[in-house]
Formats: C-alpha cells, sequence, structure tokens
C-alpha cells in the first residue's frame, strides 16, 4: 500500500489525508517507508514549501505518541525552549520514574528556570531516558519544525539523544528551512552561527528530504479545491515557484488584476514573508539582489560585470532563502514583486549608484537608457527621445517586455512640448506590454492614456490591448467593449478595428455567424480608412468561420484575403492570412506543407509576441501527431505551454496540444487527466472552440481505456455543440462516435452519425483523410453486424488513403483495426501479420501508447489459438493495479492513472494479498515476476 509498512512501524497512511496532499504522494512515502525502517528524516525548502503540512500528515497517521516542538526566530536566544515543549507532552508519571537528578533537573525546566546555556548531564539523560521509556510501551514520533531557530541548548540536549537513539522505537523528523544553516548565519547583527546542525537532531540513518516545489499540474488541481481557475493557477505557479503558501497568498490579489483596475497590493502575508527571508540574508547579499531588482534580465555574468565579485556566492545564499531561483546563469524573484520590495527597502542614493553601475555594465544600449533614465527623474526631451529609439530597438530584439517599460519611461520623462508624442509612447507601450504578457504595466499605460485627450482610435487600441491580455477569456471583456463601442464613436477607423476585435472574440465562444458578420463589416469600414492591416486580418478570420461551418467557398474566402497586400502583423501571426492558409493545409492533410510553413513562421516569431509563438508551436504539435513526429509533438506542446505560463496566457489551448501528444506518444491516463483539465479551463474562460476539442480528446482517451460509454456521452456533447453536425475536415470526432456507439451497442445511432459526416464532405476536395477515418468506423460497424468481408475492403481503401497522405500514425490505427477483425474471424496468421505492421510504424513513429496496445492484442492473440498457461487468479482491475505496481507505481499515481480512490487502491491490494496467500507489495512484484 501507499507508504506501507512493516508490523513494527509506526506510521500508517491514510488514504483520505493523502489524497487532500495535493503533489506530495512521493515525499510522503519516502517519509514514511523510512520511518518504518527505523531512523531519522530531515525535511528541508524554503518557507511555505509544504514541510509543517507534512509533519502533520506523519502526526496524524501515527499510532503511538507525537511529541512535537516549533521553534521560533524570536526565542532562539532563550536556553531550553523547545526541550520544555517537548517535555510539557510527556506524561507525568514518566517524569516522576526518573532518577532524582534528572527529576529535578526536567521539574526545572518545566517550572521555568533558567536553563544551563551548556546544558546539563541530568537533562541529556533524563530526556534520553524518558525517550526509551515511552518507546517501551509504544512507538515514539518526535516531530521538531522550523529548526533553522532552535536553541542552542535544546539542540545540544536532543542530539545528545539522537546519537544513542537507533535501534529503538523512536522515530524523529526534523524539519527546517536550509539544510545547513550556517550558510546563512551572516546575521545583519552578526551572531555567530548555531553550533549544532540539524541532522544531529534525528537518529541514524538519516533520510535527508528536500520537499520539491508543486508543479503546474498540481497547482492547478489545490486550485480547483478552492474554486480558482486555472489560468489563475497556471500565472501564480511561474510566480510562485511552485510555493504553496506563496501561491495561495498570491491568489486572493491575483483575481483583481484584471481590466483597468489599479494593481492589486501585495498581500501582507507574501510581503511578510519575502520581510523575512530578506532578514535571514546578510547586507552583501541584500545589495546583490538590488542590483537585481533593478536590472531588466538579472543574470550572474551581469553582477559580475557590475562588480559584484561574489555574485555567486550571494545569489546562493538568496535561493537558499527562497527568494530568487536560478539556472546557474539566469535570475528570477520568487514571487516577482520581491523585486520592489528589495527596490524599496534601498534609499534612493542606492538606487541612483545601483542604476549608474548597471549602465557600465549592460552590453545593449536600450538597456543602457534605460537605467541612465531611472537614475534621473527629471523630464528632458532628448532623453525621452532616446528611450523612444531604445523601445523600438529593444522590439526588434523581441524584448516587448524591455520595450514597454522604455516606452512607459519616454512618456514619464516627455515634458509639455512633447504632449502630443507622449500619448503615442503610452500607446506603444500599453501594447507592447500586452503582447509581453505584462497586465501591471499595460494597464498602468492604458489609464494614462485614458486619463489624457486622446483620439478616438488611440483610446481604442489601448483597450483592445488590454482585452488582448485576456487571452481565450473575452467573453468576460463585455465593458470593456462597451468603453470602446463609445470611444470609437462615429470614428471609422476605430470602428474598424474594434468590429475586428468582436469577430475574434466571437470565433472564440463558438459563434461563427456572429464572427463572419463582425468580419465583414471591419472590412468594408478598414478599406474605407485604407487600412490595409485591419482589412487583411478580418478577411482572414471570414475565410475561417467559412471553413469551420463548412461553407464551399471558403477557399476563395482565403485567396482574397491572401491577395490583399501582407499585413504588418507584428504580433498578430497566428491571426495572419499566411497563418490561416496553413490551417487550411492542415484541414486538408497537406501536411508536410504545413510543417514548412510553419516552420519558416517559427522563425520569424521566435523573437515575437508570446501568442503567436505559442499559436505556431501548438500547431507544429498538431501537423507533428499527423505526420508520426511523436517526440516532436511532445516537445512543441511542452514549450508552447512553458510559454504560455510565463505569459500569463490561457492553459486551455496548450493543454489541447499537450494532450493530444500524449494521446500519440506519450501517455493516455496523462492525456485524458489534460482533457479533463482543460474542459473546465476553457468552460471558464467560455472559449467553446477548446472545450469541444478537448471533449474530443476525452473521448478517444476513454475509448482507449476501454470506457466506451463515457466516450460516448463526451463526443455526444462534441456533437451537440457543434453547428450543423460540425465540419469532419476540423475537427475529427465523427469516427471516434461511431466506434464508440458500435462498442456500446447503439449500431443504428452510430450508421446516423456515418451517414451525415459522408454527406458533409460529399464532393468536397480535399477530403481523402477524412473519409478514411469514416471508412476505418465504418468497418467496425460492419462487422458488428456480421460484414467482415465489406469491413476488411474498408480497411484497404483507408490503408491507401493514409500511405498516400503520409499519416503512419493512421496507418497503425488502421492495421489495429484489421487485426481485431481477423482475430474475430479466427484467422491468426492474417491478425499477427497486421499487428507485425503496426508493431513497425508505431515502433518508428515513437507511439509509445499504441505500441504498449500493439502489444497487448498480440498477448491476447497468442492466447487464442494456444492453450493458456497457468496464470494467478486475477480479476480485470486486479491484473491492471498489479501491472502499475511491477511498474514501481505508488498507491496515489495507481489511482491517477485509472481514475480511481486510494483507498480503492489499498482495499483491492489488501484483498490480493489474502487470496494470494502473501503480506507485502515486494512479495507481489516476486509473485509476479516469477509468473511472467
Amino acid at each position: 500500500m501507499d507508504g506501507e509498512v512493516g508490523p513494527s512501524a509506526d506510521v500508517r497512511p491514510s488514504a483520505d489525508r493523502a489524497a487532500r496532499i495535493v503533489g506530495r504522494a512521493r515525499v510522503l512515502e519516502s517519509l514514511r517507508g523510512h520511518l518504518a525502517d527505523g531512523g531519522g528524516v530531515l525535511l528541508t525548502g524554503p518557507s511555505g514549501i509544504g514541510k509543517t503540512t507534512l509533519l502533520d500528515e506523519v502526526a496524524a497517521a501515527t499510532q503511538g505518541r507525537v511529541l512535537r516542538a516549533t521553534s521560533a526566530e524570536n526565542e532562539r536566544w532563550i536556553p531550553g525552549t523547545a526541550l520544555a515543549d517537548l517535555l510539557a507532552q510527556v506524561p507525568s508519571t514518566a517524569v516522576a520514574d526518573l532518577p532524582e537528578p534528572q527529576r529535578r533537573a526536567v521539574e526545572g525546566v518545566l517550572s521555568g528556570e533558567r536553563v544551563d546555556p551548556q546544558g546539563s548531564p541530568a537533562l541529556r539523560m533524563a530526556w534520553h531516558s524518558l525517550l526509551l521509556g515511552l518507546a517501551a510501551d509504544a512507538p515514539v514520533l518526535v516531530l521538531l519544525d522550523d529548526v533553522q531557530w532552535i536553541d542552542a541548548t535544546s539542540a545540544d540536549i536532543l542530539a545528545y539523544a539522537a546519537r544513542r537513539l537507533p535501534g529503538s522505537a523512536v522515530r524523529v523528523v526534523v524539519a527546517g528551512r536550509v539544510e545547513e544553516p550556517t550558510d546563512l548565519a551572516e546575521d545583519a547583527d552578526g551572531a555567530d552561527p548555531r553550533p549544532v546542525p540539524p541532522a544531529l537532531l534525528a537518529p541514524r540513518p538519516l533520510l535527508r528530504l528536500p520537499v520539491p516545489p508543486l508543479t503546474a499540474d498540481d497547482l492547478a488541481e489545490l486550485f480547483d479545491a478552492y474554486g480558482l481557475p486555472a489560468r489563475t493557477a497556471v500565472a501564480i505557479h511561474a510566480d510562485s515557484e511552485g510555493n504553496p503558501y506563496l501561491a495561495l497568498t498570491l491568489a486572493g490579489a491575483f483575481s483583481e488584476r484584471t481590466g483597468l483596475r489599479a494593481p492589486a497590493p501585495l498581500p501582507p502575508g507574501v510581503a511578510a514573508l519575502v520581510h523575512e527571508r530578506l532578514a535571514g540574508v546578510a547586507p552583501r547579499v541584500r545589495q546583490t539582489l538590488l542590483m537585481c531588482a533593478l536590472a531588466t534580465r538579472p543574470t550572474i555574468r551581469l553582477l559580475l560585470r557590475a562588480g559584484r565579485a561574489d555574485a555567486r556566492h550571494d545569489i546562493r545564499h538568496a535561493v537558499q532563502a527562497g527568494l530568487v531561483v536560478t539556472d546557474e546563469e539566469n535570475i528570477r524573484f520568487t514571487p516577482p514583486a520581491a523585486a520592489s520590495i528589495v527596490a524599496e527597502l534601498a534609499d534612493a542614493e542606492q538606487r541612483v549608484q545601483a542604476h549608474r553601475q548597471l549602465a557600465e555594465a549592460v552590453t545593449f544600449d536600450d538597456q543602457r537608457d534605460r537605467h541612465l533614465a531611472l537614475a534621473s527623474a527629471a523630464p528632458d526631451a532628448q532623453v525621452a527621445r532616446s528611450l523612444v529609439v531604445a523601445a523600438e530597438t529593444a522590439i526588434r530584439r523581441g524584448s516587448r517586455d524591455l520595450a514597454a517599460e522604455l516606452y512607459l519611461l519616454a512618456a514619464d520623462r516627455a515634458p509639455a512640448d512633447l504632449a502630443s508624442q507622449r500619448l503615442d509612447w503610452l500607446v506603444a507601450a500599453t501594447e507592447a506590454a500586452a503582447n509581453a504578457g505584462l497586465p501591471e504595466q499595460a494597464n498602468r499605460a492604458a489609464r494614462a492614456l485614458l486619463a489624457a485627450e486622446a483620439r478616438p482610435l488611440q483610446r481604442v487600441r489601448v483597450r483592445m490591448a488590454v482585452i488582448h491580455l485576456a487571452g481565450q477569456g473575452l467573453g468576460g471583456m463585455r465593458e470593456m467593449f462597451a468603453a470602446a463601442i463609445a470611444d470609437a464613436g462615429d470614428d471609422a477607423a476605430s470602428q474598424a478595428l474594434l468590429f475586428l476585435w468582436q469577430s475574434w472574440a466571437a470565433m472564440v465562444a463558438a459563434d461563427s455567424d456572429k464572427a463572419i458578420a463582425d468580419a465583414e463589416r471591419a472590412v468594408e469600414l478598414a478599406r474605407q480608412v485604407g487600412d490595409h492591416n485591419t482589412e487583411a486580418l478580418a478577411a482572414a478570420a471570414i475565410a475561417l468561420q467559412f471553413r469551420v461551418i463548412g461553407r464551399p467557398d471558403s477557399w476563395s474566402a482565403l485567396g482574397a484575403a491572401l491577395a490583399l497586400p501582407a499585413p504588418d502583423v507584428d504580433g498578430w501571426t497566428h491571426l495572419s492570412p499566411r497563418y490561416i492558409g496553413t490551417r487550411f493545409a492542415i484541414f486538408d492533410d497537406r501536411l508536410d506543407d504545413a510543417r514548412s510553413d510553419l516552420l519558416d513562421m517559427l522563425a520569424l516569431v521566435e523573437h515575437g509576441a508570446a501568442e503567436e509563438l505559442v499559436h505556431v508551436l501548438r500547431s507544429l504539435s498538431e501537423v507533428s501527431v499527423g505526420l508520426g513526429r511523436c517526440q516532436d509533438a511532445l516537445n512543441y506542446a511542452d514549450r508552447a505551454l512553458r510559454i504560455a505560463g510565463e505569459a500569463r496566457m490561457s492553459p486551455g489551448p496548450c493543454w489541447h496540444a499537450s494532450a493530444e501528444a500524449e494521446l500519440a506518444g506519450g501517455n493516455v491516463a496523462r492525456a485524458q487527466f489534460l482533457a479533463e483539465r482543460g474542459i473546465r479551463a476553457s468552460e471558464q474562460e467560455s472559449d467553446g472552440v477548446f472545450v469541444r476539442r478537448h471533449l474530443h480528446v476525452l473521448g478517444q482517451a476513454l475509448l482507449r481505456s476501454g470506457q466506451p460509454a463515457q466516450a460516448v456521452a463526451a463526443l455526444r456533447r462534441v456533437a451537440e455543440s457543434e453547428p450543423t453536425g460540425g465540419n469532419p475536415s476540423i475537427l475529427r470526432w465523427h469516427g471516434d462516435l461511431v466506434i464508440g456507439l458500435v462498442n456500446t451497442g447503439e449500431l443504428d445511432d452510430a450508421d446516423r452519425v456515418l451517414s451525415q459526416a459522408r454527406a458533409t464532405i460529399d464532393g468536397r476536395p480535399h477530403t481523402d483523410g477524412v473519409s478514411a477515418r469514416l471508412d476505418r468506423a465504418e468497418a467496425n460497424l460492419l462487422v458488428a453486424r456480421g460484414d467482415s468481408d465489406a469491413a476488411i475492403a474498408l480497411l484497404d481503401r483507408a490503408t491507401a488513403a493514409f500511405v498516400a497522405l503520409s499519416q503512419p500514425l493512421e496507418v497503425g490505427k488502421t492495421y489495429l483495426t484489421r487485426a481485431k477483425i481477423e482475430r474475430l474471424r479466427r484467422r491468426f496468421a492474417p491478425a499477427r501479420a497486421a499487428l507485425d505492421a503496426a508493431a513497425e510504424v508505431f515502433q518508428s513513429a515513437h507511439a509509445r501508447p499504441w505500441a504498449d496496445q500493439t502489444e497487448q492484442m498480440r498477448s491476447r492473440l497468442d492466447g487464442s489459438d494456444t492453450a493458456p498457461p497457468t496464470a494467478l487468479p486475477l480479476t480485470t482491475g486486479e491484473s491492471r493495479i498489479t501491472e502499475l505496481v511491477v511498474e514501481g507505481a505508488t498507491n496515489r499515481e495507481i489511482a491517477d492513472r485509472l481514475f480511481v480512490s486510494v483507498k480503492t487502491v489499498e482495499a483491492t491490494l489488501t484483498r490480493l494479498y489474502r487470496k494470494l496467500g502473501i503480506r507485502s507489495r515486494t512479495q507481489l512484484i516476486r509473485l509476479l515476476r516469477d509468473q511472467a
């Protein structure tokens, strides 16, 4: 079982409690397992990482006596405080049984008498004797929290006992902020480091167990319990580096950072935590951190160039204190707002001096201009203009975050006679910040612009930039759209831009009719004012929506969009006619052409806005799946997800790309997890397009994991939400629904879905791939109705089509369907030949889950025409669990992968142990391997 221990163990798992500890299954299992074997554990990690929560879990699951003490910074100089807390939890009868000198020493501590700072032999022996005496009756667990603050006297006495505890029934868990606090002991008051390292407070053998940060998935699961949206989880994960306390504290203020509100103040708990961490590092480290706080992109190399010779040493201490994270070169504050606190704690002279040093150290002119401008706040026309030039340089280098700040600085430094240019700079600052995913900077610039006498187009542009920050969540920006309509008035250029954005919002909401109408109005208005950019982008939107609803003139609409002058699409490549043309190539199964175009685009947007880069990467992942390049698909999807998180983008689209890649080359259970999470995230954003896409992935994953009824339910939701039955060349769910309906025995419904899909694509060009999928689905239907010969003929046609289209995974899936049909016909040689062909395809494509499925089918096939071997008497559910046990999965991981509770896994294993006459997981693994 999860954390299962032997008969003499003092810690037992609690499935209900463990289920509430997100992302800590492995740590808990290691912790419990080591305590069961005897010895001590040293939990390490920064403040808020969850060490105390783990102690709570261990204490709650312990069968025996728990003695617990938590140290505090303001008590570290009072001798014996931690020891007094522990002794107060010892029964008075145990103290009374001590020899007289030891009893008097203990009673003195309990009565508050001053304890000898050097400890005393009587107290050392008393504490040791008490532990052994209590352990004679029941196991004893000693928990010491925040040991970085433990007083030296208590540490000395506890260490004395720890050296003499190995082999006893006493277990000790020590938790502290850092593993060796002496590294951080250069306090501002110059105090000497504590003489006893925390590792000596626990008996041997000692397990040093760092508590890791939560992953983005863990944090999303944690936030689900608090009703917080997925976008918040992704953004806060980047800010908190997975520190759960910091993440939950930040979440309280994060939801307020939308629209044009002023930035929410840093939550008091976070500010207090940052101040506490800063107090724990030396003044020299704080000075180095000031340099980091004032730099645009702090690096070790930059600090060294700025004269911080001990930069690596200082940053290592800052990492241990939980103030920054680093990859040994780049440095980032956690949370990012900690940089502001560091800067505010320095006086003006220190900041000016640091900016001047950084101006000498940076290697780019735009960064130097920034630091020189920040060293003086006086209005200066020459400085303002030089900052604008620097901002334009930063844009060309892809540094939109720096560009946004430079434009803002230019506006701040602009004297009165540059009032008109100042407004243009504020617009540029807002748009650059929005493209960089910086809501606070975008809102600051937008508020300044809207407070001035700006032109209608300027006002609409900044409002659209703020809306841009909503990503897929455009449905929640009605108030901002209404304000933009009022700003636009009767200005045609402003109205054209506004209608274009409303069209994009309707596209996200899956309202194709409104999207088309608004885009057509945008084209009309843009032509009136000669706005070729808006006209081209709106024409591309029209073509895409024509294709979505299956209009036969979608190709001519795309041609019209491509015939317009190429727009300046800085930041908007993913909405340009060229990109929409690439999406058409994907819909048409011209995947090699699409991949070539996307790779060219990737080179162009590599240093562009985050959103356009993410969408190009998503499409590359999708195309890679179709071409059987599974590892590429996983890599592109992972990269898109990372960039989207850093840019505070909606997670739904990237989770969809990851889920599709996992279905092809990763893990089916992981794909299902991502799809379920993506459905919730997309519903939160009112993103109808990606709700449907995630439902399709979920349906496929459920089919693959043997849950056809649930798969049909998910796929029917797709069918019900798509207009006029959907366009089978866009989202290809129709064949999957047919297969699900066949598996659930709903053959007439399957026939109806199939007929409607074929009627939709009848006579349309570039539908060979769609027809082949429908052929494969119909083969399943024909077999269910007893016509296997016709089914095989359809599979021959589908295979030829997929080979011609260079879609190896579809070829392999078709071979699997053939093998299943041949096995049902008891034609075992052709079935094996089909499986061999499928295996070769999947292995070449690195399609691991499909290769695994092929081997499972081969195992069943090998048992079809031979006598079954002697096997363990396992049910299907028991077999699935034991397979995962052999792989080394914990009970929590097994529960997650099989979508059952941990308690169900534990109960199944207990029942299995009794059935097989064994007592442990180790015996089960050995028995299964012997059987194999």
